[in-house]
């Protein structure tokens, strides 16, 4: 704007307006300038005499908490209802399962079965986590179930300190319908 109303004021050659312009801009300064961040605790004012604010009185338990605690998250995960079948098609862990290995629920009792998508959607990595006990021999199982399903080889990484198996592809629903079948 400050540009504009001097490139006006000097009527003629336009090549002498820009000059003028960008030398009398450049040496402008502006002054009094705050800089202080007001979300700061030390840029707000102190609290003045707690007699002026307008008394409240503490209820411990209001009749209104109930609506309140429906929408607080709770802090233990409930153990889910027994049902015979689920709408979700979730199925519950057996308990008495005899392998040499185990892969454990996570806090939500799913399992640790996920893909991941790196390179912008070019890699894709199905990976099984928490596996515990023989680790190769679950490994060798599920290799051979998805090269019979798919007629094809699969490239397969073990990770056995972590307890991490990794297969190049999709194959989470294959490796959950595995996983349930066996009872984990």
């Amino acid at each position: 704007m400050l540009a504009r109303a001097l490139s006006q004021s000097f009527p003629g050659n336009s090549l002498f307006q820009q000059f003028a312009c960008k030398n009398l801009l450049q040496n402008v300064t502006v002054l009094n300038i705050k800089c202080t961040r007001d979300s700061s605790f030390r840029s707000s004012e102190p609290v003045g005499d707690l007699n002026q604010y307008q008394n409240a009185e503490v209820v411990k338990n209001p009749p209104e908490w109930k609506y309140i605690e429906r929408l607080i998250s709770p802090r233990v995960i409930p153990k889910p209802l027994s049902k015979a079948t689920y709408p979700s098609g979730w199925k519950p862990p057996k308990p008495d399962v005899d392998l040499k290995y185990f892969v454990p629920r996570t806090k939500n009792y799913m399992l640790p079965v996920y893909l991941r998508r790196t390179f912008r959607g070019q890699r894709i990595v199905t990976a099984l986590r928490r596996v515990d006990g023989d680790i190769w021999q679950l490994e060798a199982e599920l290799r051979y179930l998805i090269e019979k399903k798919l007629q094809k080889q699969i490239v397969t990484r073990v990770n056995e300190m972590n307890g991490l198996i990794e297969f190049k592809g999709d194959y989470v629903t294959i490796i959950k319908d595995y996983l349930h079948d066996k009872g984990l």
